[in-house]
């Protein structure tokens, strides 16, 4: 490895920075320096290397032919260097590190973790709350679960469940809401963020979103949860989010009927996770209290 001695890391750093993301811009945020910087970086190791990796456009940088090649190898290699130091890094095997959503966290997970920890006592978790999709591979955590139509591959990923939605209300709302076209007479709550729409629901009626009226719009699920048990209106709800709110009697389902949004529940773990017993137990568990609580 003598030939590394003539070339800066940061410089091989950038390189792979630039050329994965296509952007000098970009490769600036990530790497957490100006864009100056970066392009200095790449034109010095270009210089310690003897030959140009990219091209000056008028679009930015276009890898050239030897460029793709050391690219690829430059890709493979840091991905290596992180997963060494997440490794090293990573805390012993009674410590779980668990990334979920926000609202999935709020809403059903924490409401349920105490039976977790009566059956596992030896295990300490640490919940990491985010929507981005780490891997696990290269970081902290242990395991994710996250709610989307697939995942890109690099991780051991396993499909858990089927996401299915249906609406929801309070008592007094479900009162005016006798058969499904009634629905067009009471307010409805959106979220415009959600990764489905009502005609995931009224399609398989035999309707479609123009059946609905106005009502009050929420940038958070879970904000638009709270809106429906308050009277503001008709929530299309999932069934990890609302489940236990009908069950307690805080919201009504007032139409039957719960119908697949083609999203999916998904686990994502590190490739070493089936050696982990502490990640085999928390997905064991995750697993039947899922089916407990849905349906």
């Amino acid at each position: 490895m003598k030939n590394l001695n003539h070339v800066h890391l940061n410089g091989l750093r950038a390189i792979e920075t630039v050329g994965r993301l296509g952007s000098l811009r970009l490769a600036a945020d990530e790497l957490g320096v100006t864009v100056g910087a970066v392009s200095q970086q790449v034109q010095k190791a270009e210089a310690q290397l003897g030959r140009a990796l990219f091209r000056r456009l008028p679009k930015g940088l276009e890898p050239t032919a030897i460029g793709e090649t050391v690219l690829a190898r430059l890709a493979s290699g840091f991905s290596e260097l992180s997963a060494a130091v997440a490794l090293a890094e990573r805390r012993d095997e009674h410590v779980l590190t668990v990334s979920v959503a926000p609202v999935f966290a709020g809403k059903w997970l924490v409401w349920r973790l105490r039976r977790f920890n009566e059956l596992h006592p030896d295990i300490r978790l640490r919940v990491d709350a985010s929507i981005a999709l780490v891997d696990p591979d290269v970081t902290d955590v242990d395991l994710c679960i996250r709610i989307t139509r697939n995942i890109e591959p690099g991780s051991n990923v396993e499909r858990m469940l089927d996401h299915k939605v249906f609406p929801v209300c309070s008592q007094d709302i479900a009162d005016r809401i006798e058969k499904l076209e009634d629905l067009g007479s009471v307010p409805i709550i959106r979220d415009p963020d959600a990764m489905f729409s009502w005609n995931d629901w009224l399609g398989p009626n035999g309707f479609d979103e123009t059946l609905l009226g106005d009502g009050p719009v929420f940038s958070d699920a879970s904000l638009c949860l709270d809106a429906a048990i308050a009277g503001q209106g008709v929530f299309l709800a999932w069934e990890t989010l609302a489940n236990d709110a009908v069950r307690t009697g805080r919201l009504v389902a007032p139409l039957p009927g719960r119908h697949r949004t083609g999203l999916s529940y998904w686990f994502v773990t590190a490739a070493a996770a089936s050696r982990n017993p502490a990640v085999r137990a928390f997905k064991t568990w995750v697993q039947e209290e899922l089916a407990n609580s849905v349906g």
